[in-house]
């Protein structure tokens, strides 16, 4: 099995990192994190011409058909650039309607998304769906009924703020059945594994960005970066950042395959890139000493995001059954 990336997706990885480094996403996630959506809408607009939201709907609805390992790459580098939105829930609720084939609502939805016309919003399992204030819909996934909430409750506390939380409320019922369910967990192996590709990229950012700083700021006349304990520390997140590497890439091939396996390999890379992700972010905290714990410096971004994106759509405690389950 091959877990290298071809030719064409590092050149992908290439034009999304220069797209969005040059966008300066840092001010986009504190507008974000504000309730501006505008800079965030925009950008938006530049992923989906980029062809991001287009790899998780098939031609036949606009998109350049449902492909893991091209959303791996792009949701890592979304990741290491830190874009707010509700990214992992619009591409999960792409391959939920995909999965269902829920006739109007699909042929409604999926053109839009793949356009980047339309910010769809997917709550399964959880009590909050992210981000409700910026979605054109919020699709509400109980059981085996989905339905359309009409609308959400009060902003909720996050560790991360520019991952905004509410409950959504009420809504009609779209499809009711086993088939229901069946979509449901298909998108959620798409969403543990485009979440484990973000936490990757967060976790690679982070560990770049301490590099730099352990190389400039000195102790006792010599740069810090020289001393053996902080070695270690960079040393373990980059040993946990490689180990997970593969695993999302494999988790990713498991499941354009469609493989039996996928379900446990998606899990298993969530958990390794999720922890690895974490782990680059405490390092990242304590090796740059009391400046990690200010929201004006832009590296509070990265490192706020790093454990709601390991618990999201399953904490790693879940993960772990899903893998043992087998």
């Amino acid at each position: 099995m091959r877990f290298l990336l071809s030719d064409e997706q590092r050149e992908f990885a290439r034009a999304l990192d220069g797209m969005l480094g040059a966008v300066g996403t840092p001010a986009v996630a504190r507008a974000w994190a504000n309730g501006d959506h505008r800079p965030g809408r925009a950008l938006w607009a530049r992923i989906a011409e980029a062809g991001v939201f287009g790899l998780a709907v098939s031609a036949r609805h606009g998109g350049m058909g449902q492909l893991p390992s091209e959303l791996a790459v792009a949701f890592h580098e979304l990741g290491r650039h830190a874009v707010p939105g509700p990214l992992v829930e619009t591409v999960a609720a792409a391959a939920f309607l995909e999965r269902l084939g829920a006739g109007a609502a699909a042929g409604e939805w999926l053109p839009r998304i793949a356009a980047g016309e339309a910010v769809v919003g997917l709550c399964a399992g959880a009590p909050y769906a992210l981000d409700a204030d910026a979605a054109d819909a919020v699709l509400v996934v109980e059981g085996d009924t989905v339905r359309r909430a009409d609308g959400h409750g009060p902003l909720q506390a996050s560790l991360d703020p520019a991952r905004r939380l509410f409950r959504p409320l009420g809504g009609p019922v779209l499809a009711r059945g086993p088939a229901v369910a069946a979509a449901a967990a298909h998108a959620l192996d798409l969403a543990r594994l485009t979440t484990a590709a973000q936490s990757l990229g967060l976790g690679r950012a982070l560990l770049a960005a301490t590099v730099s700083y352990v190389t400039q700021r000195t102790q006792f006349q010599v740069p810090i970066g020289s001393f053996q304990a902080v070695k270690h520390r960079l040393a373990d997140a980059l040993v946990g950042l490689e180990f997970a590497q593969p695993l999302v890439h494999g988790a990713a091939l498991a499941l354009a395959a469609d493989a039996p396996s996928a379900g446990r390999e998606v899990a298993a890379a969530k958990v390794a890139a999720g922890e690895a992700g974490y782990a680059a972010a405490r390092t990242a905290l304590q090796l740059h000493g009391a400046l990690g714990y200010t929201e004006e410096l832009d590296l509070s971004l990265w490192i706020r995001k790093a454990r709601p994106l390991r618990d999201a759509w399953g904490t790693p405690a879940d993960c772990r059954r899903r893998v043992l389950a087998a």
